[in-house]
């Protein structure tokens, strides 16, 4: 007997804050997967538009398919976290309120999947590409994981390659068995943005198996104002950006933790754009008490682990491009982020 026969083939958790103007269309585009999938709308409190409403509206419509979680609000992180506790589907992918799926490259996944979980035996985690949709300008970008990971096939990390610019395993991409998701321990702080840093890194160490499909599954929206990668809201929001980099300096002891060599270079090598994004943020900001948090980053990386402050601070190149020493270091730190901003368009 399958012991996954029973389950859904993906829980699609979806927080919600005050996003009534956009939502329909990110879930109309689950709604897609038919019978296949649980799609668990978590509304987080949201008091100055119809979410609340048009999430149960939505569950009125589809009970078999749509649950509702009504909260107080938490952020992003609790939203989350509320949605893994209730998720039933064998996989899990979290869907922000305002991106969608390609209904095409759904139908595909959701074809492999199900051939993973009648094996009776569903790899960890599987990866798509995903898309930056620049709305307002009308133009898009795809990242691709060619030449990181094998396509097509079932892997383990001693066959990934080399993960260039531009391939980390963000979110967008990652669909996780959910059961790895819990045997991680992952917990995401409340009322914190740029959670989903902790989601990917965490669980990575219990990821054994590994699928690429590659298809542009995920639609990743870009240009409202209030959106968290928007850069003065990142500016605002360094107190959090730093809070997520300090769990995650502390998340795993590296190389040993994370269990296989090549996962733990992967892993220092996603730590390291995370120390370099927190050290530009605080360069953007520019105040006294910014720079002062960008040295306490440091100390507190010393004071966890004194040879991933080596590894770090000599040997990765974004973190070295973004803390080059003195005035005019920090001048060439922020002109070098310009020029990779323009490059690869991510925010």
């Amino acid at each position: 007997m399958n012991p996954y026969e029973n389950q859904k083939t993906i829980t699609f958790v979806v927080p919600c804050y005050n996003s009534a103007e956009y939502m329909d269309h990110c879930i109309t585009s689950l709604l897609t997967g038919s019978s296949d999938v649980e799609i668990i709308i978590v509304d987080d409190g949201s008091t100055k538009d119809a979410t609340a409403e048009k999430a149960d509206e939505w569950q009125a419509a589809h009970p078999d398919l749509i649950k509702v979680i009504h909260q107080e609000n938490k952020g992003h992180g609790g939203a989350v976290m509320a949605g893994l506790r209730a998720a039933t589907g064998v996989y899990l992918a979290v869907i922000d309120s305002d991106d969608w799926l390609d209904r095409d490259a759904l139908s595909l996944m959701l074809s492999k999947l199900r051939r993973f979980i009648d094996s009776g035996s569903p790899v960890d985690l599987v990866i798509a590409n995903y898309v930056y949709e620049h709305t307002y300008t009308g133009t898009r970008k795809v990242i691709r994981y060619n030449g990181a990971m094998p396509k097509n096939r079932v892997f383990t990390w001693n066959e990934t390659g080399f993960f260039g610019p531009g391939q980390n395993i963000l979110m967008h991409a990652t669909i996780y068995r959910t059961q790895v998701l819990r045997d991680s321990g992952l917990e995401l702080p409340e009322h914190t943005f740029y959670v989903d840093n902790i989601f990917v890194y965490v669980p990575l160490p219990y990821v054994k198996t590994l699928y690429y499909l590659p298809v542009d599954l995920y639609r990743y929206f870009i240009g409202r104002d209030d959106q968290s990668v928007n850069e003065s809201v990142q500016i605002r929001r360094l107190d959090q950006q730093m809070r997520v980099t300090r769990i995650m300096v502390e998340a795993v002891k590296l190389p040993d933790g994370a269990g296989n060599l090549k996962l733990a270079a992967y892993m220092t090598g996603y730590l390291g754009l995370i120390v370099a994004a927190s050290s530009i943020f605080c360069l953007l900001a520019g105040t006294p008490e910014a720079l002062a948090q960008r040295r306490q980053m440091w100390e507190h990386i010393d004071a966890t682990d004194r040879q991933l402050k080596v590894k770090l601070g000599f040997f990765q190149p974004l973190v070295l491009a973004a803390n080059l020493p003195g005035r005019i270091g920090r001048t060439v730190s922020l002109a070098l982020y310009r020029t990779a901003q323009k490059l690869y368009r991510f925010s």
